[in-house]
């Protein structure tokens, strides 16, 4: 009996104790107030967890402790109480349509953090080493280094990413290399309206088996936000960008590049402008698993079947904190290889990684 009473002090202080909103329809949950952001309030149920309202519905409210009540002028710490079919801010009676936001102190932290962060701080990313092999009647290795990182404030965002790849056989004897690749840049967006953005890019590329020694590329544009919530997004992006291609010396000499009769055997530096445009798609498909899309196709300004096409996919799932397990499809097409190379390289690759924040 003593046991039973206590449990049921426990439960009674925790109800007195808990945030209560009463709907319009005359529901009440009871909890605790976590935030209101747009058109929704959020708050955290023993019985239900995590429970979205539309805030127009709420027709009364009741905190047991202050919380940061965004006003359209200011922000205030305050208990929410109703009154006359007011809400009570600091003394103040006001309607439900005055408040802009609610922050529990989490959200309120939250929030300051990305208020004037530096460039160094709120970096989040994964990186990943894998490598696999055989040995026998052949011998073969295969490395691949990927790295992938963002900041992302209520204002900006910027990313940089990193693949190599580097592989091996060796056969009765006889060792070559199969594939050496790497590609790396950086993208920065800032928001100039709450839907549109502007963004710069730049990125690096060299291929050793389509002979390109070094692709460089800078650009920039606009950018719509299509769609984004806390489980994904959509972005659709286009500009111009000036790019520069590098491709070795081919062998034999006697070979000509079909797209420019020349001998392939000297090797062809080609600079251009182009058209660009594409997407940039996100979505966490559960607590732990997520996936990334990037699409990109350019146009040669001067002749606009000479094509070029960026596309990445990749999905990262959590199986620690801090390790993860990655699978990456990076494709490069290009419309016009330099001499008898193919228009496609892929780099796939599937390993663990570890994930990192600042």
């Amino acid at each position: 009996m003593k046991l039973t009473r206590i449990l049921l002090l426990c439960v009674t202080a925790t109800l007195a104790w808990a945030d209560q909103v009463t709907l319009k329809n005359g529901d009440k949950i009871t909890g605790s107030i976590i935030k209101k952001d747009g058109a929704n309030l959020v708050m955290k149920s023993a019985a239900a967890g995590v429970i979205t309202i539309p805030w127009d519905q709420v027709d009364a409210i009741a905190t047991d402790g202050p919380l940061n009540i965004v006003l359209s002028d200011k922000t205030v710490q305050s208990t929410l109480s109703t009154a006359g079919g007011k809400v009570m801010v600091s003394g103040s009676p006001m309607s439900t349509a005055d408040i802009v936001g609610i922050r529990n102190s989490d959200e309120q932290r939250a929030f300051e953090r990305l208020e004037h962060p530096g460039w160094g701080a709120l970096w989040a990313g994964t990186a990943g080493l894998n490598f696999a092999g055989t040995t026998g009647n052949s011998e073969t290795k295969t490395f691949v280094v990927t790295t992938n990182a963002a900041r992302v404030t209520r204002t900006d965002k910027a990313t940089i990413y990193f693949t190599a790849i580097k592989s091996s056989a060796s056969i009765a004897g006889v060792q070559a290399d199969t594939a050496q690749a790497i590609r790396g840049g950086w993208t920065y967006s800032r928001n100039l309206r709450p839907k549109l953005f502007a963004t710069v890019f730049n990125d690096w590329e060299y291929d050793k088996f389509q002979n390109l020694d070094l692709r460089f590329v800078l650009g920039g544009g606009l950018g719509y936000h299509v769609w984004k919530t806390d489980r994904g997004y959509l972005d659709l992006v286009g500009g111009i960008d000036y790019a520069r291609d590098k491709f070795g010396a081919l062998v034999p000499a006697t070979t000509l590049c079909p797209t420019t009769n020349v001998n392939c055997h000297d090797g062809v530096t080609d600079s251009r402008a182009e058209l660009f445009y594409g997407d940039d798609f996100g979505y966490k498909l559960n607590g732990a698993t997520s996936l990334v899309q990037s699409f990109r196709m350019f146009h040669n300004f001067s002749d606009f079947g000479a094509y070029r096409i960026n596309f990445d996919v990749g999905a990262t799932t959590k199986l620690t904190k801090w390790l993860t397990w990655n699978v990456g499809l990076s494709d490069r097409y290009l419309a016009h290889p330099s001499g008898l190379r193919k228009n496609n390289d892929f780099i796939y690759s599937t390993g663990v990684g570890v994930t990192f924040a600042r």
